[in-house]
């Protein structure tokens, strides 16, 4: 069965979606911590946090993130589509997708299998379902 590889915009659209449920997700933190007298400022920072770096890698590599899910799209390992990616994998994958930004989308275009550099990085893939 031949892959079909999603868009730059179908990729982008998803990184939207992710990053309007992370905001989200931070807001009703901050609505619930609040609520309660004397939240300390660490117990803040590492509940952003934990949200913030764990929800892309967990979700992704234990399925995909609600972005993926929506557009209709999966990560998978470069040597096995039909296989998620490690855990490693997507430790690997997240901090230079967002350390990079765009610039990791620079070579969608340049290759056949529309691979970031964040995937070649992480021997990843995008597929589309069909």
């Amino acid at each position: 069965m031949e892959e079909k590889y999603p868009s730059l915009v179908t990729r982008l659209q998803s990184t939207l979606i992710d990053t309007i449920l992370i905001i989200v997700l931070m807001l009703i933190f901050s609505n619930v911590l609040d609520r309660f007298p004397n939240v300390p400022d660490w117990l803040r920072i590492i509940l952003f946090a934990l949200v913030f770096i764990i929800y892309e890698p967990v979700c992704t590599c234990l399925g995909s993130t609600l972005g993926n899910y929506v557009k209709g799209i999966r990560v998978r390992r470069n040597e096995d589509t039909s296989k998620r990616i490690s855990i490693f994998q997507a430790i690997i994958r997240y901090p230079i997708k967002f350390a990079l930004g765009w610039i990791s989308f620079l070579t969608i275009h340049t290759n056949l299998q529309k691979r970031a550099i964040h995937d070649l990085a992480a021997g990843s893939v995008m597929i589309e379902l069909t």
